[in-house]
């Protein structure tokens, strides 16, 4: 697919300060980065970046702070993660605008690093506040945003910065967008399409899109749980989404005029309580009894939607297939990763649970692509416009 929007590929860097907007949010432990995956996804653009001359000044948000400093929600340790990473020291600002961040920009030099605080302890940043926007701006002479799994969020720093500063595409974004509407507009067929999770509301967009593009849509994972009720099959204990029945119902009856085949779980493994410890019991039907919660798809299932994948030209995945986090309900999961991890067609994991699933099972290495937005990725999948894509330069207009 041909790409729609200014690459930071064509910028004009060389001493100048790129404000470059990178998706940190990262989980932390005892004040250190547990998981510095999304880090290093940032590290090609800000590679790029500072070989070719510029002074970097990168903001970023974590965890849900409420708009005011949480000492617990600083980026310092991502900072020193960043450093690490790329071999630098990188400078870590006292907050995220104002007048000492000013004095750290223009002090700095060709590839420097400035870490601006969490943006998020702004309350102007998630209600796009323009002078949060503009106090942003004033910070560099460029911008680049290249945090995909905060696309989908018309912020301060992701939409707002882009009125006030030329606009480009980091390579990470850039990569994102090329490969995830590749899957849905031009993949090799068949397309097959896995679905679990636990709410059918966070997902019907996407099933509604690929009952038109997609062969097959495999479902799993507690959401599984709001379609049984809907055709009227008991689901005992198990976790459904009230507002996801009527959801459900509405496409199982699209999905009877569809070319694309909408598969439901044939068996389960279940579990009397949301507990490892909890007795478990593999049922060879859907049924679920009271008493008796559904956990994950069973073996049959598991079998099933291998086979599939393993004919499938494209797969694309998003969302586990039981609480695979807990060893006795993980097969399902497994077998779908398992499958995955060995198609010959092309595959790509639409971010959150089902990229953490992967990787738990050494398998994060053996796939294409491994999206870092979760609900960036469930956006775009849907067909929905990204904010912070959109305010972006276009391809044909040039750096001034």
């Amino acid at each position: 697919m041909s790409f729609a929007k200014a690459s930071v590929r064509d910028a004009e860097v060389a001493g100048r300060r790129v404000l470059v907007r990178v998706d940190f949010n990262v989980p932390l432990d005892g004040g250190a980065v547990a998981d510095d995956m999304r880090i290093r996804a940032a590290l090609p653009t800000l590679q790029l970046l500072r070989e070719r001359g510029a002074a970097l000044v990168l903001a970023s948000h974590l965890g849900r702070p409420k708009g005011k400093p949480d000492p617990a929600l600083s980026l310092a340790p991502v900072g020193k993660r960043l450093g690490e990473l790329l071999g630098v020291e990188v400078k870590q600002a006292p907050a995220v605008v104002g007048g000492d961040v000013d004095l750290l920009a223009r002090g700095l030099g060709p590839g420097d690093v400035l870490l601006l605080e969490n943006t998020r302890f702004e309350p102007g940043e998630t209600e796009n506040d323009p002078k949060l926007a503009e106090a942003l701006a004033e910070l560099a002479d460029l911008y680049v945003n290249d945090a995909f799994g905060a696309a989908h969020r018309a912020h301060a720093s992701t939409e707002g910065v882009a009125r006030h500063l030329q606009g480009y595409a980091g390579l990470l974004l850039e990569r994102e967008l090329q490969e995830l509407t590749a899957a849905v507009e031009s993949p090799q067929r068949p397309l097959v399409v896995i679905l679990g999770g636990a709410k059918v509301s966070d997902k019907i967009g996407v099933i509604d899109r690929f009952l038109e593009v997609a062969d097959k849509i495999l479902i799993g994972g507690a959401m599984c749980f709001s379609f049984f009720r809907a055709q009227g099959v008991a689901t005992g204990d198990s976790l459904v989404e009230e507002k996801g029945v009527e959801l459900a119902a509405e496409a199982l009856e699209r999905a009877k005029g569809s070319e694309c085949e909408l598969a439901l779980p044939v068996d389960l493994v279940l579990g009397e309580s949301f507990d490892a410890a909890t007795e478990r019991r593999e049922q060879d039907c859907v049924e679920v009894p009271d008493g008796w919660m559904g956990l994950d798809v069973g073996p049959r299932t598991a079998a099933r939607y291998a086979e599939a994948i393993a004919t499938a030209g494209t797969v694309l995945w998003n969302g586990p297939m039981g609480a695979f986090e807990m060893e006795p309900f993980a097969a399902g999961t497994r077998a779908v990763a398992e499958a995955v991890a060995a198609a010959p067609g092309t595959t790509v994991i639409g971010g959150g649970d089902s990229v953490a699933a992967l990787r738990k099972f050494g398998l994060d290495d053996k796939v294409d692509w491994l999206s870092t937005g979760g609900g960036a990725s469930l956006e775009l999948l849907e067909g929905k416009k990204l904010p912070g894509v959109e305010a972006l330069l276009a391809k044909e207009e040039t750096d001034a």
